[in-house]
């Protein structure tokens, strides 16, 4: 949330919904690092991890007595996918003889070894693994099961798969069993059926619904945080992103707030163009001649914003050098345009992210976003979908509104102390820095949460004395927090 220079602005208040927000959940595939993300938001909104483990496990055993086995073999490791196989396994006790391979090579999720530990009261055949060499006894029972569950790895497999999980699915797929994968099959597991949990991963899964909130997935929230790459040891100066920001004339701070909040963001590389030359010794400058940046710069500008992994351009930038941006964008792989570079004709990069507040939004739409939040969200949908697939739009309001033109995301953090002058450069230059190593509209929904959770840290603090780079400070705080 950034309320800064907020024409037409809403209060929350006018933020309820005529329309049903479930319109704007996710469909088709989703990808295990943004399923992650919604199981983690879950437990923010109070969805423990072992009640989704319940439901995931439930589910499975539902789908396993459509077949009313006699015999059923469930294979298990160690992970959350071995957890769900441990549940479907006691919802099975009852109804089949059920017994249950599990491998574990280390120390197993705290849920998971709950769920084991419970199997020990059960009506259930439970054989640990410890090698091929253990599956010579358990060799008949791949033979007799009507029924064979992949609980092994999931979401969380690798490429290359290691003993025991090879000879457990080679044997598995030398019988006629039905054969039934959690989430996503071990590679090499032949399964008739993947049931995925919530959402398919995979294009040929079936999902079946396990209670996750509406708002875990429509909403942004902490469990966004894990979907930021995160820098490999070894890893090179450079290697989290080279950011330029061009901006600057009338206001002479505001593109210096975005390169610090870039920084901060974990962007290695930030420099920044502008005619407003100030000194700050963790950022490179290149002053620009003149009051304002002008046709003579362009060169220059293109020459930098090819060599970065993302532009951010408009912080502070005035309304003369429209033209100038419009004449530089095309030439930049990645930018995000805020503040006085969003004016019509907008202009495009090969990939856009732009963050007006509705005042801006009106200037290039042409009418202000609605106040229902069902309506804003599906205006800011359309208008984003008329760029034929190359913008992302980040609205700024009391609630933020973010699409690409296909999915639509919402996001609450942020306090009513940031009015102040120069959030919106601090959005900006976050979304930038995260923007240069994820894609458009994943780096504008973290940027979105991020700056407003960093508001909300620095408002605790400082109430409504709050400045912009108050905000700045707050990032790595937010960023690193334990999820």
């Amino acid at each position: 949330m950034v309320l800064e220079d907020e024409a037409g602005s809403d209060s929350i208040e006018d933020l309820h919904s005529n329309g049903s927000l479930r319109d704007f959940r996710r469909t088709g595939v989703v990808s295990p690092g943004r399923m992650r993300a919604i199981d983690k938001n879950a437990m923010a909104l109070g969805v423990s991890g072992s009640q989704l483990m319940e439901s995931a496990g439930k589910s499975l055993a539902g789908v396993v007595m459509e077949y009313a086995p006699e015999k059923v073999l469930i294979l298990c490791g160690s992970g959350n996918n071995g957890g769900d196989g441990f549940v479907a396994a006691r919802y099975l006790q009852n109804v089949c003889d059920v017994d249950l391979l599990y491998y574990s090579f280390g120390d197993m999720t705290p849920d998971a070894e709950a769920n084991l530990r419970t199997l020990l009261y059960c009506d259930v055949s439970v054989h640990r693994i410890r090698c091929p060499g253990d599956l010579i006894a358990a060799e008949s029972l791949f033979s007799k099961a009507d029924v064979i569950v992949d609980a092994m790895l999931g979401t969380g497999a690798r490429k290359g798969l290691v003993e025991p999980y090879l000879s457990m699915v080679r044997l598995a797929d030398s019988v006629g069993a039905v054969k039934i994968s959690a989430d996503i099959p071990t590679e090499g597991f032949n399964a008739d059926r993947t049931i995925g949990f919530h959402l398919p991963k995979s294009p040929e899964s079936e999902f079946v619904d396990i209670g996750i909130p509406l708002d875990a997935e429509i909403y942004t929230g902490p469990g966004d945080l894990t979907m930021v790459p995160a820098k490999k040891s070894g890893s090179h100066k450079g290697a989290g992103g080279k950011v330029l920001i061009i901006g600057g004339g009338p206001y002479q701070g505001a593109p210096y707030l975005a390169a610090l909040s870039a920084l901060r963001g974990g962007a290695d590389i930030v420099r920044v163009a502008t005619p407003c030359m100030m000194h700050y010794p963790d950022l490179i400058v290149s002053p620009l001649s003149g009051g304002i940046i002008s046709g003579e710069h362009t060169e220059e500008l293109i020459s930098l914003g090819e060599s970065s992994d993302c532009v951010v351009c408009g912080c502070g930038l005035g309304n003369e050098s429209h033209d100038v941006i419009r004449e530089i964008a095309p030439y930049f792989r990645k930018v995000v345009f805020d503040a006085d570079a969003l004016n019509y004709p907008l202009p495009f990069g090969n990939e856009t992210i732009i963050t007006p507040h509705s005042g801006e939004f009106k200037r290039i739409s042409g009418s202000l976003p609605p106040k229902d939040l069902y309506a804003r969200g599906m205006s800011v949908r359309n208008f984003a979908g008329s760029a034929d697939g190359r913008l992302t739009v980040l609205l700024k309001g009391a609630t933020d509104v973010i699409s690409d033109g296909g999915s639509v995301r919402f996001n609450r953090t942020g306090s009513p102390a940031m009015t102040k002058g120069g959030t919106g450069d601090v959005l900006a230059g976050l979304t930038g820095a995260l923007f240069s190593r994820m894609s458009a509209f994943d780096a504008a929904c973290i940027s979105a949460w991020i700056n407003g959770a960093a508001g909300e840290k620095a408002a605790g603090l400082y109430q409504n004395g709050l400045l912009a780079s108050d905000i700045i400070d707050k990032i790595p705080e937010i960023m690193n927090m334990e999820i």
